[in-house]
């Protein structure tokens, strides 16, 4: 499995909001993308999810999944890609939850407009709970009753439970504290290793990138420019940019 972005382009009117002439994610890989607020990050993840048009965008370029684009595509079939084979979390979580809802209410209903049965949305939604270490009876809790730590678990256990094979994270812990971030990040990670899941993670702070990625690109301006295996950027970076986000990274002092 491939995520395979080639000199995709958001704009609005004139503005170049996005835009990045190649960026590739493999199955069992996590990609960073990172860079300051409004660099661009979020709109390429719109781009991929096939709803920066929704907001007034004009895309252009490519974005394949297994060879198959998915720009252009039916609104119909990209609905059907979206979820089932790429999904996403965000920055916070409880907007992705309906707060007159329960959490499981939201959850079955998303796995039943993928085609399960009331059964087996219950049955795989319990299952998933597990597989991010939570109980399945926090699905009967409304989303006010949970934290924001859990709630992110529970974005990912729907991913999960759809069977996705990409997942983009935009900024999914940025506002977790320290503690539940760590916890997180170590759940995106073992899920990547033990289903080969496919992660774009998106973060401003490249103290998270080096910590979880494995190769990251950086975005400035709405353009990527630099990317590579995250050790190297970290340790040797070709961009003045990225030597500056490198060097705004607060550090211990002895």
């Amino acid at each position: 499995m491939k995520l395979q972005i080639r000199d995709l382009e958001v704009r609005f009117g004139d503005r170049l909001a996005a835009s990045a002439a190649a960026l590739d994610v493999d199955a069992g890989e996590i990609v960073g993308l990172a860079g300051e607020s409004g660099s661009g990050k979020s709109m390429t993840i719109q781009a991929v999810l096939g709803l920066a048009e929704t907001a007034g965008a004009t895309v252009s370029g490519s974005v394949k999944l297994d060879g198959t684009e998915l720009i252009g595509m039916p609104g119909a079939e990209l609905r059907a890609v979206r979820g089932r084979r790429i999904a996403a979390i965000f920055q916070s979580p409880a907007l992705a939850f309906n707060p007159v809802f329960r959490v499981g209410a939201v959850v079955t209903r998303t796995l039943r407009l993928h085609g399960l049965s009331a059964a087996e949305a219950r049955q795989r939604a319990d299952a998933a709970m597990r597989s991010v270490l939570l109980s399945p009876e926090l699905l009967r809790r409304y989303p006010a009753q949970l934290s924001g730590g859990q709630l992110q678990r529970v974005a990912i256990a729907l991913a999960l439970a759809l069977r996705a094979e990409v997942l983009l994270a935009d900024e999914p812990t940025s506002a977790l504290d320290v503690t539940v971030q760590a916890e997180v990040l170590e759940l995106l990670r073992e899920l990547r290793d033990a289903s080969g899941m496919a992660i774009l993670f998106v973060s401003h702070d490249l103290a998270v990138i080096a910590e979880l990625c494995d190769r990251v690109a950086v975005m400035r301006a709405g353009a990527v420019v630099e990317q590579g295996p995250t050790s190297d950027v970290i340790a040797a970076p070709r961009h003045d940019y990225t030597r500056e986000l490198i060097a705004a990274v607060p550090r211990l002092e002895r």
